[in-house]
C-alpha cells in the first residue's frame, strides 16, 4: 500500500467516526432534554398529590428514583416515557440512531399526551 493510500484509508476512518459520535451525541442530547421534561413532568405529579406517609423505601434511606416516584404516584404514563428514554439509551449506546430515535419519538408523544391532560391529576 504507498503512503497516499494509507494516508485516504486513515482520513476515511476519522471522517466516518466522527459522523458517527456526532450522531450519537445528537441521540444522547435528545434523551438528555426529554429526561429534564419527565422528571419535571414527576415533580409537578407529586407536588399536586396530597401528602403520603414514607414508604417503607424512604425509610430504610433508599433515594428515590424518577421511577420510583411514578410507580408511587400511579403514574402508568410516565413509567411508559421512562421506558422509552430507557432503550433510547440503549439504542444509543448500540449506535443504533435509527432506534434511538423511534424511542424518543414515543417518549415525546407520551410527554405530549401528558401535557394536554395535565388538568387532569389522574391523566399522569
Amino acid at each position: 500500500m504507498t503512503r497516499t493510500a494509507i494516508i485516504i484509508a486513515v482520513s476515511l476512518a476519522t471522517l466516518m467516526l466522527g459522523v458517527a459520535s456526532a450522531s450519537a451525541d445528537v441521540c444522547t442530547g435528545s434523551i438528555a432534554k426529554l429526561q429534564a421534561q419527565a422528571d419535571a413532568a414527576i415533580e409537578a405529579r407529586v407536588a399536586a398529590q396530597p401528602w403520603q406517609s414514607e414508604s417503607l423505601s424512604a425509610l430504610r434511606g433508599y433515594q428515590p428514583t424518577p421511577r420510583s416516584l411514578a410507580a408511587a404516584g400511579g403514574s402508568t404514563n410516565l413509567q411508559r416515557v421512562l421506558s422509552a428514554l430507557d432503550r433510547a439509551r440503549s439504542a444509543d449506546r448500540a449506535g443504533d440512531l435509527n432506534r434511538c430515535n423511534h424511542e424518543l419519538a414515543r417518549a415525546t408523544a407520551g410527554l405530549r399526551r401528558l401535557s394536554r391532560l395535565s388538568a387532569d391529576p389522574s391523566a399522569f
